[in-house]
């Protein structure tokens, strides 16, 4: 499978990982409508793809994503008769659900482990495309930023969805009612972040994980995201019943088979991710 990149979207298929990089330096790395469809094509295309066993999302420049980019235009909120003086009713609704919203659930449920290299400002959704990735290795000098209360308006792309199980609804609050500038340890800290390391060692910190992801087995990982996305949200009933599902899967993959036999051998497993 074809994986091309674009102006603004540098994307690269080796030795199982997919490497997308946010190429938007100039403008903070903000997302475009365009840009953010593209990756969240990207993403599902790789869902797929015995081939991809890990995505690895980072940035070029000094931020990492500073939130949506308000500056260009926004085709889901134009109006029918091009008045732009007249909001289509249901429009933001809409752009919200089919737009940020959606990138996010496809990060979240997609089957492959995903690593986000957070090299400056996470800023608006910036944080929650983060935060919608498994692992988060974050620069010394980069910072999070819930910045939707600073220009007056809520939280979207996830947010009051994700954080509370962060770091709890008292948090939660305190970072988004206040929109004030969380640093990388402080997001360490408080369990935002997986690792924080100097800037200069970022690259190589992600690229780590994800090869150790990479040569892990993808369909027992894959599930193994799934459960604990869904460990919040159903009764422990229900979660008892899906992971017994889930391992009857999992036990079926020629992975677990070579798992199981390099366990009795006493030998490293060769996993091929499927």
């Amino acid at each position: 499978m074809n994986y091309e990149g674009t102006d603004d979207l540098l994307v690269a298929l080796e030795e199982g990982r997919l490497s997308i990089t946010l190429d938007r330096p100039d403008s903070g790395n903000a997302l475009t409508p365009q840009q953010r469809d593209r990756l969240i094509d990207i993403l599902s295309r790789a869902d797929g793809d015995v081939n991809v066993r890990v995505v690895t999302l980072s940035a070029t420049g000094r931020h990492f994503c500073t939130g949506a980019d308000l500056r260009v235009e926004h085709p889901d909120l134009d109006q029918p008769d091009g008045d732009s003086s007249q909001r289509r009713s249901g429009g933001v609704l809409r752009t919200i659900q089919s737009g940020a919203q959606r990138l996010m659930a496809t990060l979240l449920d997609l089957h492959k482990p995903v690593v986000a290299g957070v090299n400056g400002t996470a800023a608006g959704i910036g944080v929650h495309l983060a935060l919608s990735c498994d692992f988060v290795v974050m620069a010394e000098e980069a910072s999070f930023i819930e910045s939707f209360v600073n220009i007056g308006i809520a939280p979207d792309g996830g947010g009051a969805h994700l954080l509370p199980r962060f770091v709890g609804l008292q948090r939660a609050k305190e970072l988004v009612l206040l929109g004030d500038r969380l640093s990388a340890h402080e997001a360490r800290q408080i369990g935002l972040v997986n690792r924080v390391v100097p800037a200069a060692d970022v690259a190589d910190t992600v690229s780590e994980l994800a090869a150790r992801l990479a040569s892990g087995p993808t369909v027992a990982i894959g599930m193994a995201k799934r459960l604990l996305n869904r460990s919040l949200d159903v009764d422990r009933s229900t979660a008892f019943l899906e992971e017994a599902a889930i391992q009857e899967i999992v036990t079926g993959s020629l992975d677990s088979t070579e798992g199981i036999a390099a366990f009795v051998e006493r030998r490293p497993a060769a996993f091929r991710g499927w």
